[in-house]
């Protein structure tokens, strides 16, 4: 039997509020006691799911995931479509709250919530957006130091890559199993990884400045910690080059320029300068 959201009282028979249909009431005298505060929680599922994917901003993930634990209802006889947008939304949601906080649970939702997104992806045949969601899978796995298992998603992820022509999900796969490779002390098949995921670059079916930036930096790092110079030297430029561009995008100064510009300095041994528009804060 279940207990009346106002009274408390346990019956066979409760009656829904039509509305939200999540309180249950005796009948209508004790739905009219509590409206005064249950009408505060008193929204539609389709109002639930406009909020949490109209929720877009940096500041916004709480206001999202105050509603996960209405999650399987807004999925309830939904299509596949539908519940890709949600799980979508709370994944991003616990992203944003792993940034911003350093929670691991976060990342551990982000796991459990993208694992179950790459099983729909995957049921309506959309595999770029699979082998997306196994990479991020995987990246979070890693935030946790479960390497092991990480290399299983970017395994799969490659597969889906190689199956399809997905050079992005290449891409990603390939820079998370360099970096895995190099952590493991597996230099020589890391930097191959690593060499292989900068020539996905330009053949990736989407426009992503950042991709180019991450693997150059990984890429960079690894060939000076297996003294491949000769082979860092016509990078270096390149890197740059992209930095910069990323900074006039965003129309401030990025920290990859920064980093791409230490790059340089490691490969020259010239003495560090900040580039012109870096101000430095007051001193304390």
């Amino acid at each position: 039997m279940s207990c009346c959201s106002q009274c408390g009282k346990q019956r066979a028979a409760l009656k829904r509020c039509s509305r939200c249909k999540q309180a249950s009431y005796c009948g209508a005298e004790c739905q009219n006691a509590a409206w005064k505060g249950h009408k505060k929680s008193c929204v539609t599922l389709a109002d639930v799911l406009e909020k949490v994917n109209a929720a877009h901003l940096r500041e916004d993930w709480r206001k999202v995931l105050k509603w996960e634990g209405r999650m399987e209802d807004l999925m309830e006889n939904q299509t596949d479509a539908s519940c890709i947008s949600v799980l979508e939304a709370f994944s991003r949601s616990h992203t944003l709250g792993r940034n911003s906080t350093g929670n691991a649970e976060h990342a551990l939702s982000v796991v459990r919530l993208e694992t179950r997104r790459a099983e729909v992806l995957g049921k309506m045949q959309r595999f770029r957006d699979q082998g997306a969601a196994l990479c991020r899978v995987a990246d979070h796995l890693r935030l946790l130091d479960d390497e092991q298992e990480a290399k299983g998603y970017f395994l799969r992820a490659r597969k889906i890559a190689e199956a399809h022509g997905f050079f992005s999900v290449e891409c990603d796969a390939c820079l998370g199993l360099g970096n895995l490779a190099m952590d493991g002390g597996q230099q020589e098949e890391g930097v191959e990884l690593l060499r292989n995921a900068l020539v996905c670059v330009p053949l990736c079916e989407v426009d992503d400045s950042g991709m180019e930036l991450n693997v150059l930096q990984f890429f960079t790092r690894a060939l000076f910690d297996t003294h491949a110079i000769d082979e860092v030297e016509p990078l270096v430029a390149r890197y740059l080059d992209a930095a910069r561009a990323e900074s006039e995008k965003k129309g401030r100064l990025q920290m990859s320029e920064l980093s791409s510009l230490y790059t340089s300095v490691r490969l020259h041994e010239v003495p560090y300068s900040c580039p012109p528009r870096w101000v430095a804060p007051p001193p304390c």
